[in-house]
């Protein structure tokens, strides 16, 4: 432990140069949903695959329906239902015409579509509002429709391949599978992808005064906020998360439960525990943790210059090299250091390629000015109005006041020269969104 104080970004530049995108591999789609393509996706099969209808209506010739208006309709024989689908189609022929729904094929045959608007619905009567169930129809599928209007070639058609060819490429790899995304690849009949899976984090909480929420309090007791606060940040930042309630302060069973904890985790959080107080749990559990054949490796417990969230400690621990960062206690703190550190960590893992949160230029509006300690970039929660270009601070600036953060959607940077940040002076703020 020395006693030099790092900055913010020299510690994020140590996390990050340590953190290696996780392998790739193949999986189903829905397990794929939130995970980072590796592959160009190339297009295998048409959308759509085939000509289809956009309306539900009548399959005709142009020339049946050239000069029809409703004084002097075409009058058509009705040869047949094509259903989205229908496998064998009629063929339509000179004088003839196919009820069709939207989304099934064009037959052979027919060059366009007249919805069923445009047509009597084969009632015999004025125009028809709706198309009638193949059962409900006046002869079924047969008998005569009267077309209304003429229709230009390919009206109300969907051309094969109009939406994707055979051949284009369909997501670029570094793509974030998203809904829309699985659909696509769903509808060219990928029914597998290979990506970067989300990692894997644990969360760990320390502290023998911690209580779960819905257990009773008991004198000098907190609940445990910090692990499901983190684990929730774990998983908004794309990972799969696995919490673990507070973890009692002695140091043999802390490290029992992270090395019992290594099996499912690329990344390992703990909080709590790191700063310079006698029972600083997390720092002597693993202090003196070190990969023999790793030189170098183990835990590095820093001061940084930065508030709130000056104890930190990163490092790997395990067969594996797993990444463990030790975060502070306070909630505020400790979730401050997750945006900052343990957020581009993830991402990093994710194998993408921004992993920083989006920042801002912002108005200050505040009373009266904003202290911040000299050398040390202070993180204050605050309010983002994007439209005004402004941002307020809420709450004050005490690292343990959780209910200020539940208002907050931004953070407030004050670097290291900022001793003072005046109202109505520009400020940088970090989105939390």
């Amino acid at each position: 432990m020395s006693n030099t104080i790092w900055s913010v970004d020299e510690h994020l530049d140590d996390i990050l140069a340590a953190v290696r995108p996780l392998e790739p591999i193949e999986l189903q789609l829905p397990d794929a949903q939130g995970c980072v393509l590796v592959e160009d996706v190339m297009v295998s099969v048409a959308l759509p695959p085939f000509d289809n209808s956009s309306m539900d209506g009548y399959a005709v010739r142009v020339a049946d329906v050239a000069g029809a208006s409703e004084e002097f309709p075409a009058v058509l024989t009705v040869i047949g239902d094509v259903a989205a689908g229908s496998g064998e189609l009629p063929t339509v022929g000179p004088g003839q015409a196919a009820r069709i729904m939207t989304g099934a094929p064009l037959p052979p045959g027919a060059e366009a579509v007249v919805p069923v608007e445009w047509t009597d619905g084969g009632a015999g009567r004025g125009a028809a509002t709706t198309m009638r169930p193949a059962g409900d129809a006046p002869e079924g599928a047969s008998g005569e429709v009267r077309v209304h209007r003429s229709a230009e070639a390919r009206a109300h058609v969907r051309a094969r391949g109009s939406d994707v060819q055979v051949g284009d490429l369909a997501l670029t790899a570094g793509t974030v599978l998203g809904p829309p995304q699985i659909g696509l690849l769903a509808a060219i009949g990928r029914g597998t992808v290979t990506v970067r899976p989300r990692p894997r984090v644990v969360v760990l909480s320390t502290g023998s005064e911690l209580v779960q929420p819905g257990e009773e309090l008991g004198q000098g007791q907190i609940y445990d906020s910090n692990s499901f606060a983190l684990a929730a940040a774990a998983r908004d930042a794309g990972a799969i998360s696995y919490r673990v309630g507070a973890v009692t302060d002695d140091a043999a069973v802390l490290r029992d439960t992270i090395e019992d904890q290594l099996i499912r985790a690329d990344l390992l959080v703990t909080t709590g525990g790191v700063s310079v107080g006698a029972y600083d749990v997390v720092k002597e559990a693993l202090s003196s943790v070190g990969d023999e054949d790793e030189p170098g490796s183990g835990i590095d417990f820093r001061k940084l210059k930065m508030q709130p969230g000056k104890p930190q400690g990163f490092g790997s621990i395990g067969p594996d090299h797993t990444p463990l960062l030790a975060l502070p206690g306070n909630p505020v703190s400790s979730y401050v250091s997750f945006e900052l550190f343990v957020r581009p960590a993830i991402r990093t893992l994710m194998g993408l390629d921004d992993v920083h949160r989006p920042t801002a230029r912002a108005v200050l509006k505040t009373d009266k000015a904003l202290s911040s300690p000299a050398d040390r970039r202070q993180f204050l929660r605050g309010t983002y109005d994007a439209e005004a270009g402004t941002v307020r601070p809420v709450g004050g600036s005490g690292s343990h006041l959780i209910a200020a953060l539940a208002q907050a959607d931004c953070l407030i940077v004050l670097p290291e020269d900022t001793t003072s940040a005046e109202p109505d002076s520009e400020v940088e703020v970090v989105l939390l969104g």
